[in-house]
């Protein structure tokens, strides 16, 4: 299943990109939430990755979040493992001009039992609202990283 929105805003695809590439804030804003946050980088081999534990509709939910893109200044790209799902978040910026720019936002969830499948169809039935939330929160996220 995928989720996406697209986002503009009035700066240069670059400071977007240094924005949302700021992992370290991304860390603080997580742990303020709630999440365990624990950075697993493997330095030798250059690659990053995070083991982030949360609470979620009553259970312990826990997730590894690795960095398989980066291309600065236009995409990014995570993929994640968790018992049930496995996903992958991709962000790309595009310069719409020289101080305008977009981001794209795209999240694919794919079940790994059928418990997982069970939740994703039930998710289809609600799409257009998780669609809403996801647009909600991701530009609150790049208000906010941006300024």
């Amino acid at each position: 299943m995928k989720f996406s929105t697209r986002i503009d805003k009035e700066v240069t695809a670059e400071r977007m990109f240094d924005a949302l590439a700021d992992f370290d804030r991304i860390e603080r804003i997580l742990m303020r939430r709630g999440v365990s946050v624990n950075r697993v980088d493997n330095i030798s081999a250059g690659a990053r990755a995070w083991d982030l534990a949360f609470d979620w509709r009553g259970q312990r939910r826990e997730l590894r979040l690795v960095l398989v893109q980066f291309d600065r200044p236009e995409r990014l790209a995570l993929t994640g493992k968790s018992k049930h799902f496995d996903l992958r978040i991709d962000l790309s910026v595009v310069s719409l001009a020289l101080q305008r720019s977009r981001l794209i936002f795209e999240i694919e969830v794919k079940p790994r039992n059928m418990r997982a499948r069970l939740a994703l169809q039930t998710a289809k039935l609600g799409k257009a609202q998780i669609d809403r939330k996801i647009a909600k929160k991701v530009e609150d996220f790049v208000a906010a990283a941006i300024g």
